[in-house]
């Protein structure tokens, strides 16, 4: 495993549609390990691989209860409706209120192509949706209600995974 940079502000790769997953080999679990690595050691909850410059459709989320990783996911059902704060990795000390649909449940793949589904609620609902829109060149700064002062890291409503 290795770290890898997280791609930060205005670099247009954010922007970009990430590709589908054709090949499910031993690069694609590399790309899913450096991707938990570099979230872990990042204090964030959800990596899409295109934060760390790879245009594939591939995220790893872990809220506190342990790593999901996601290829090719897609968001099959969504219910109800969340308002809060969101922060991101590409976007550091940058925090803004969005609305989220409070659950949602996902399609994918793991990383040995078999098809696997997720319902989560709450704040997984919220990583889902995020880190789903930036496979779609989406960033939450697109989505913000109104954006908010930067908080100390202890104080953020995100709350941030450690690798057990």
């Amino acid at each position: 495993m290795a770290l890898r940079k997280i791609v930060t502000g205005q670099d247009p790769v954010l922007r970009k549609t990430s590709r589908s997953v054709e090949v499910y080999d031993g690069k694609l679990a590399t790309l899913l390990e450096d991707m938990a690595e570099t979230m872990y050691k990042n204090e964030g909850v959800g990596l899409a691989a295109v934060q760390v410059g790879v245009l594939k459709r591939v995220v790893t989320i872990d809220v506190g209860e342990g790593l999901i990783e996601l290829v090719n996911p897609v968001i099959v059902e969504a219910k109800g409706s969340q308002e809060d704060s969101e922060g991101c990795l590409s976007f550091p000390n940058e925090f803004g209120i969005v609305e989220r649909p409070n659950e949602v449940k996902v399609k994918a793949f793991d990383r040995n192509g078999n098809p696997v589904e997720y319902t989560g609620a709450g704040l997984l609902a919220r990583a889902f949706c995020h880190e789903l829109d930036h496979l779609d060149g989406i960033v939450f700064k697109d989505k913000v209600k109104e954006m908010l002062e930067p908080e100390p890291p202890k104080k953020r409503l995100f709350v941030r995974a450690k690798r057990k």
